[in-house]
């Protein structure tokens, strides 16, 4: 199988690779930092399930040499995320990957910088990494072409966007709205901060002084379900709910089935996932075999980045780079066909290829409604929670 085959070439790479003098025996370290607590835990905990995969499965095809995982949870609390990084390198780490959201990865890839060490994510969410070897396999970009694009599908003359302020949500609200004014829509923005206790005040607005088609949202997940209860409440009459990242999971969807339906957030995988090649196939068999559920896209995320960075380290290894700076540089040459699709890296870091896809919630399924050519299902539009 293809999937195989990659397996047993990224197998042949490592048998020909020599330590350099930092390594411990056949082993590499890589430190991970995630929120695996605490409000951004489901984040975390499906893109640490994605990483830790991609760690098995290059493990399993190298018969000499290992990769060491050292997970950390670091809550999303950019002061934790300092420090998690800080003891990883301690602890030989070679390169770190996680961080989620913006401000926690900031923390983490400041302190990698400084070490001169290759700090991955699928975290970040500003445009410009002020990090030297900063990396990551997404982009912000593929979340604003998705959420806009979705409501311009949807024909929209009017939409109140929600947005937490810190720097990753208010871009993707800020970009959404600009390309939504370039079309002529009439865009009301409602920022918020994280300590909001009560979403009523803002809905109200919504409900009486802005009256659009549609609402959307760019935060955090407990956010959208306070946003989404205080909808139910006061139920204005909107068409549509449009979210951002980190809605359409199957887990989202399990814990808060009533306050979820009909609505849209963006997403690579419909559920159950579909894939349509051998690599996807494969991985989406592994996954459930090993945590007994269907993967999402942040499981994705997570398998990727394991993929590309492991294989990085193996490239440098064969070079003999490893302490000289040659993972970031063999980073750089990365160009290869994913489950997410083609990755390489721009010289800011992300890569340029990446394109998000929207889903829905209907029912206990999330079916792809855009773009119109990766759909596996049609919108329910009209369509609310309520």
């Amino acid at each position: 199988m293809e999937f195989a085959k990659k397996l047993a070439q990224t197998a042949a790479i490592l048998s020909l690779a020599a330590f350099a003098s930092t390594a411990v025996a056949d082993e590499f370290v890589v430190g991970s930092n995630l929120p695996l607590t605490g409000p951004q835990a489901r984040w975390g905990q499906e893109v640490a399930e994605g990483f830790k995969l991609a760690t098995e499965a290059f493990n399993r095809g190298s018969a000499k040499h290992k990769i060491k995982l050292i997970v950390t949870d670091d809550e999303g609390n950019p002061a934790k995320a300092s420090a998690a990084a800080e003891k990883m390198i301690s602890d030989g780490a070679v390169a770190l990957y996680g961080g989620f959201p913006t401000p926690a990865v900031v923390g983490a890839a400041n302190v990698a910088t400084k070490a001169g060490l290759v700090y991955m994510s699928s975290g970040y969410g500003g445009t410009k990494a002020d990090f030297k070897n900063f990396f990551q396999i997404n982009a912000i970009s593929g979340y604003q072409k998705a959420i806009a694009g979705t409501m311009l599908d949807m024909g929209a003359k009017s939409v109140s966007l929600i947005h937490n302020t810190k720097e990753g949500s208010a871009y993707v609200a800020t970009a959404v709205a600009k390309a939504l004014t370039d079309k002529g829509v009439k865009v009301t923005m409602h920022p918020y901060d994280s300590a909001i206790a009560d979403f009523k005040p803002i809905i109200n607005k919504i409900k009486l002084q802005d009256r659009p088609e549609l609402i959307s949202m760019v935060g955090y997940e407990s956010e959208y379900i306070g946003m989404l209860r205080a909808a139910k409440v006061l139920k204005p009459e909107v068409k549509a709910i449009v979210c951002a990242y980190g809605v359409a999971t199957p887990k989202m969807m399990a814990d808060f089935p009533a306050e979820l339906q009909n609505v849209y957030g963006t997403t690579m995988l419909s559920y159950p996932a579909e894939f349509a090649t051998k690599d996807g196939k494969e991985f989406a068999e592994a996954f459930k075999k090993t945590f007994n559920k269907d993967p999402d896209y942040l499981a994705q995320f997570g398998y990727v980045s394991g993929q590309v960075l492991f294989e990085a380290i193996a490239r440098a290894a064969n070079a003999g780079t490893i302490a000289k700076g040659g993972i970031a540089a063999e980073m750089r040459k990365t160009d290869r066909e994913t489950i997410t699709g083609r990755v390489t890296f721009d010289e800011t870091g992300f890569n340029p290829h990446f394109v998000l896809r929207m889903g829905q919630i209907q029912g206990n399924k999330i079916p792809l409604i855009w773009p119109k050519e990766a759909a596996t299902g049609k919108m329910n539009f009209p369509g609310l929670p309520w």
